[in-house]
């Protein structure tokens, strides 16, 4: 039967802003030995499955500098201190994108990368999303708007265009929402 490892000490290695690592030693339960390992600790993050009336998904395109590729995903980001998900949600899709919706509906949450990250993205729901507002983005950011329906969307996840694991968990969350509703 598998136990959980003992935490005989755990210590902040670098803090860079938005991530910091922590280094863990733990006690194995099995072998009472003594290991350390590193993880990624990280504020929540949020996704948001935008659905415009004419039932199309709000999509941002970005420059992403980890794999520095451009990418199709859903809007989202942190959670800042103290921040519900659902404030973050509202806000991030805000600044991303312009589009307001109200109430937004908590369809999943993941643990992104347990083996990693301590965290949890928080995927949400935006129906009948509209374009109120201006793009209030930060200043390293440069976001485009796309709109696709959820059969472009897929198509795009089959053909390898759309890659980000967050995002296509996302869709996975709106899909079983909407069989859940049919």
């Amino acid at each position: 039967m598998i136990k959980k490892w003992e935490t005989i000490s755990s210590r902040q290695l670098h803090d860079f802003k938005i991530i910091e690592l922590w280094g863990n030693l733990r006690r194995s339960p099995k072998k009472g030995t003594d290991h350390e390992f590193y993880a990624i600790h990280s504020n929540d993050w949020i996704n948001v499955v935008a659905v415009t009336a004419d039932e199309k998904l709000v999509m941002v395109r970005q420059f992403r500098h980890g794999n520095g590729e451009i990418t199709i995903e859903v809007p989202g980001g942190l959670v800042d201190d103290g921040e519900r998900p659902i404030v973050a949600a509202a806000r991030e899709l805000r600044e991303e994108t312009g589009y307001l919706s109200d109430p937004l509906i908590s369809i999943g949450a993941v643990s992104p990368n347990p083996a990693l990250f301590n965290n949890v993205t928080h995927t949400f729901l935006a129906l009948n999303a509209d374009s109120k507002l201006d793009q209030a983005l930060d200043g390293n950011e440069d976001i485009e708007i796309c709109l696709y329906s959820l059969a472009e969307i897929n198509e795009m996840i089959d053909n390898g265009q759309i890659t980000h694991s967050l995002t296509i968990n996302a869709i996975y969350w709106y899909e079983k929402y909407l069989r859940k509703t049919a």
